[in-house]
């Protein structure tokens, strides 16, 4: 237990934080479900497709950004 005040405690103590390994792992499967969504769209709704389409794009994103 720290000695500290509790409000001169820092908040990171009390956060369950993943490591860059857990978020790259939940991040590729998170892209694995998205890109059959994707596709199963095929022509289908365009904001669906567009929405599911810049999401896919931040995910690999993110997910290169943790893998480098």
């Amino acid at each position: 237990m720290s000695r500290r005040p509790e409000a001169e405690r820092s908040d990171w103590t009390d956060l369950d934080l993943l490591t860059r390994e857990e978020a790259l792992g939940r991040l590729r499967r998170e892209i694995a479900e998205t890109e059959p969504r994707l596709a199963g769209i095929g022509d289908g709704d365009p904001a669906e497709r567009s929405l599911l389409e810049s999401r896919l794009r931040a995910l690999r994103d993110a997910a290169e950004e943790l893998a480098r």
